[in-house]
């Protein structure tokens, strides 16, 4: 791999992990088209890149959430630190449980076009649902039927954290996946986005740790200058995937608060949608990629 290669690959990472749209579905969708492009199966990336492109957006949100970071530090012995150990619990039961399916998922691609017409649902039902509460709010003359930090409950994060489950599979965005079930639950729009956001620490973190296992067990051979993983990712392909990961990352989180607060999810569960079917056509009939 060279360093045009770690930065592409960096740049979807980063901006595909926060936008709503699936970074796992977007890697192997890519790297099915590559195969078929250069005529033969590419090489793994390699444990240790995964690695570093997931601590560059670890990095990312930490840097772009680092007020409430900071807060929550200061103060970890809080509900909100409750509802992110709540909402973090079923996906790592989901991972430990089915490790080997998720494994074949993400080497064949097999459910990718399911996959992202399941985020375009999620997306769409998300918005819909938000709408009625905001309906229901104006005819009721309520000031705010959403749910601010403070009324948050653990019903709303077991939700949430069900909703995060289910983007294990490439192609369901997890970012989208926890913002519909926070929409769903009658979230404020912006806690919503933000709670996503500091759930994916964990998240990210726990994808980091499974990493680090396999690169311990596996094959590594460390040298002063360059570190190489079975594929021949060297040093100065390393630095530039994490580095666009974590850079692209950094401004895909600002962008998606922003988003979220001023306009709606209607975009990416349009472009989900379409991306899915095209997928679908292909897996079924034309068979150009799959």
């Amino acid at each position: 791999m060279n360093i045009i290669e770690a930065i592409l690959l960096g740049i979807i990472q980063g901006l595909t992990e926060f936008l709503p749209v699936s970074s796992s579905g977007h890697l192997v969708l890519f790297q099915k088209i590559f195969e078929r492009i250069s005529g033969e199966e590419m090489q793994k990336t390699g444990v240790l890149f995964e690695t570093m492109l997931h601590t560059g957006t670890l990095v990312a949100v930490f840097a772009a959430l680092r007020k409430e970071i900071w807060a929550l530090l200061q103060k970890l012995l809080q509900p909100l630190t409750l509802y992110l150990i709540i909402a973090t619990v079923p996906i790592m039961l989901c991972a430990l449980a089915f490790r080997n399916q998720l494994e074949e998922a993400f080497e064949t691609g097999r459910f990718l076009g399911v996959s992202f017409l399941v985020t375009s649902a999620l997306l769409v039902t998300a918005e819909l649902l938000a709408k009625r509460a905001k309906n229901i709010t104006a005819d009721s003359a309520a000031v705010s039927g959403l749910k601010k930090p403070g009324e948050m409950n653990w019903k709303d994060a077991l939700v949430i954290g069900v909703m995060q489950a289910i983007a294990v599979l490439p192609g369901v965005s997890r970012s989208g996946a926890t913002l519909s079930g926070g929409l769903a639950r009658k979230l404020d729009r912006d806690f919503a986005a933000r709670f996503a956001f500091l759930l994916s620490i964990p998240a990210i973190l726990g994808a980091v740790v499974f990493q680090l296992k396999d690169l311990v067990t596996g094959s590594a051979a460390v040298d002063e200058a360059v570190v190489v993983i079975a594929d021949g990712i060297d040093t100065a392909a390393l630095i530039a995937g994490t580095l666009s990961a974590a850079i692209v990352g950094f401004f895909a989180v600002r962008l998606m608060l922003k988003i979220v607060r001023e306009k709606s999810l209607w975009g990416f569960a349009i472009y989900t949608g379409i991306l899915g079917l095209l997928v679908l056509v292909d897996q079924i009939v034309l068979r150009l990629v799959f």
